[in-house]
């Protein structure tokens, strides 16, 4: 099973997470203008069709800038589709502006054990205890990406 989870997330065309999609939001509130872009977007993820995820993400961004969720979304389709520094970015954004979102922390997590970093990914760790707690499906999911990695 460790060499399974390995290999889906190191290939980096791997959905991680994928079944942690709705858990791994917070449901900011969406500008209305943002919606309909936004659920195309989370639709596009479903699909694992992440160009047109992002495209749509993007949309709804330029009428949401401030949507942590939107920014964490953008990130999971732009880590997925293999621009891991483009999805840091968004990552980060949502964090700045939710410094509690699970989602981002659990993908940001993921992101920095593709760049080799566990440490930082265990940092993330950490904070998703503090906030939800060992049982919460960000901690757990993060948890068993970290104890799957190999250096």
């Amino acid at each position: 099973m460790k060499q399974i989870l390995a290999a889906l997330l190191f290939s980096g065309a791997a959905c991680i997470g994928c079944s942690a999609l709705a858990a791994g939001t917070d449901e900011t509130p969406t500008a209305p203008a943002a919606v309909n872009d936004l659920e195309e977007g989370r639709k596009a993820v479903q699909a694992r069709q992440w160009r047109t995820a992002i495209t749509h993400l993007e949309k709804a961004l330029a009428k949401d800038r401030n949507n942590a969720d939107i920014h964490n979304w953008l990130g999971y389709s732009y880590r997925n589709s293999g621009n891991i520094a483009k999805g840091m970015e968004s990552y980060n954004v949502a964090l700045k502006l939710n410094p509690n979102h699970r989602g981002a922390h659990e993908y940001i997590g993921i992101a920095y054990l593709l760049q080799k970093n566990k440490s930082k990914a265990a940092e993330h760790l950490a904070r998703l205890e503090t906030i939800c707690g060992k049982s919460c499906e960000e901690y757990q999911d993060l948890q068993k990406a970290i104890a799957a990695y190999k250096e």
